[in-house]
């Protein structure tokens, strides 16, 4: 990430010559927690060993897998407008244009990395008509890491103006830009500033664009209080408390690999018994079948009562097991699953995916990180229709809320839901409601057409052959 702030330097540098902040004190340990999810955290990882040699820990990567099980979580299966989903498939096409539910899966797993991820909305190839006005053009999503996030305005933890640095490559060549979205105080309306600058932070283009009074784009933070200091603005990287963890499961990771590296049984044997021959120096030589089963000792063996002598190095795997238990736990807990998120059970992991049910606090963590998601993705498709309708003459309105339809096969059991559902439906069969839930999840089908199948005639017995 130290990389992705060199790549913005003159981006980063204009605004402070503007008069604004970035809070590099903030973007220190967002870089630290994206190290670990990178896997490039190298400061732990390379170190010198008791005899002063340099050595390279290996690593797990542990954190890019509690990032991506936290992201599950939050996966989408569907947005719409319930009733009104007519007037939702144009913001839809966008969305599917700007390959949102790709990138949104991404942003889920920064977001458990970082704490913040971010949405912008932007014109392209638009149309400057004479009086100045812009008509026409692409909307298009510009989805930005903690690296590139701004705060320039903080109102009751909610960010009003912000501003968004980053970089793209055209012809060839960086670009790094600079999005400043503010409001003006007289009308309550935010202006869209853009400076584009070159490699060397030389200034290249500048243009404003007059917005509304819609906000232009989203951030999304995880639903976590951050109790950490000068991170105004920014949601907390849950990774940052879980990194002495991950530092205990790559020290017992290495100490299995290095148990294991060296635990090939030895077997020392008298020079005498092996019948060795030796050369024109006098010095023993080995048959090659020999090197490959033997260490010669000389005449002596360790222990003189017997001519072949066995040694089998310890492989201290409960004790590392155990270590790395209490090691997945503490992870556990810093995601906010509780102490079995991650638990070794019969030779294998247990995951959230097979834990959260049982465990009230994991639902709870669940549920407020899906509020967070929910309004993230309502303030991008608010702006998209605020553009659409501005610059585009589309008149879209929601009358009413946006529906998410967030994916619960990760947090539930299907096979388990189908037995309650038949048991329901055989229980009462006076309620049909039971048997349309059963249909509709047994057939993965739509409502109408499980209605359809529980009406349709049973089929005629076979006349019976002559």
């Amino acid at each position: 990430m130290a990389d992705e702030r060199s790549k913005i330097n003159g981006a980063i540098e204009a605004l402070k010559n503007m008069g604004y902040t970035y809070n590099d004190n903030a973007q220190e340990i967002i870089e630290l927690c994206d190290q670990w999810y990178t896997n490039q955290a190298d400061e732990f990882h390379k170190r010198k060993n008791f005899n002063g040699v340099e050595v390279e820990l290996e690593s797990l990567n542990f954190a890019k897998r509690g990032c991506a099980d936290d992201a599950n979580l939050c996966e989408i299966i569907e947005i719409n407008a319930g009733e009104n989903s007519s007037k939702f498939d144009g913001i839809q096409e966008i969305l599917d244009d700007n390959r949102f539910d790709v990138m949104y899966r991404q942003q889920l797993e920064k977001l458990s990395a970082t704490g913040t991820v971010g949405a912008y909305i932007r014109l392209a190839n638009a149309d400057l008509l004479e009086d100045g006005h812009v008509r026409g053009g692409e909307i298009k999503i510009n989805y930005v890491n903690a690296v590139g996030i701004v705060p320039l305005t903080i109102e009751n933890d909610d960010i009003i103006e912000c501003a968004f640095v980053g970089y793209n490559v055209r012809g060839g060549k960086r670009e790094q830009t600079l999005v400043l979205f503010t409001l003006n105080p007289e009308n309550g309306l935010y202006m869209a500033t853009t400076k584009v600058f070159d490699e060397q932070g030389k200034l290249i283009s500048e243009q404003e664009l007059q917005l509304g009074d819609v906000k232009p784009f989203a951030i999304l933070r995880t639903a976590e209080v951050n109790n950490l200091d000068d991170m105004e603005g920014y949601g907390f990287p849950k990774l940052y408390s879980a990194i002495p963890a991950l530092k205990v499961l790559d020290l017992c990771w290495n100490i299995l690999y290095g148990d294991l590296d060296k635990g090939e049984k030895l077997l020392f044997i008298n020079e005498l018994l092996a019948e060795v021959k030796k050369g024109a120096d006098g010095r023993p030589q080995l048959s090659q079948k020999q090197k490959e089963l033997f260490i010669l000792l000389g005449e002596k063996l360790p222990d003189q009562d017997s001519l072949i002598k066995e040694y089998n190095p310890e492989i201290r795997t409960a004790a590392i097991k155990e270590a790395m238990e209490l090691a997945l736990s503490l992870f556990s807990m810093s995601f906010g699953y509780g102490t079995r998120k991650y638990s070794f059970e019969a030779g294998q992991i247990k995951t959230a995916t097979e834990y959260i049910g049982e465990r009230q606090d994991a639902m709870q963590e669940l549920n407020k990180q899906r509020n967070q998601t929910t309004q993230y993705i309502e303030g991008i498709v608010e702006a998209i229709a605020w553009f659409s309708n501005t610059f585009q003459g589309t008149a879209w309105t929601l009358d009413e809320e946006i529906c998410i339809e967030y994916d619960d096969s990760y947090i539930t059991d299907k096979q388990t839901q189908l037995e309650g559902l038949r048991a329901d439906a055989l229980s009462f069969p006076d309620v049909p409601e039971f048997l349309i839930q059963y249909i509709m999840m047994r057939l993965n089908c739509e409502r109408e057409e499980a209605i359809g199948y529980m009406q349709a005639p049973e089929p005629e017995d076979d006349e019976p052959l002559d």
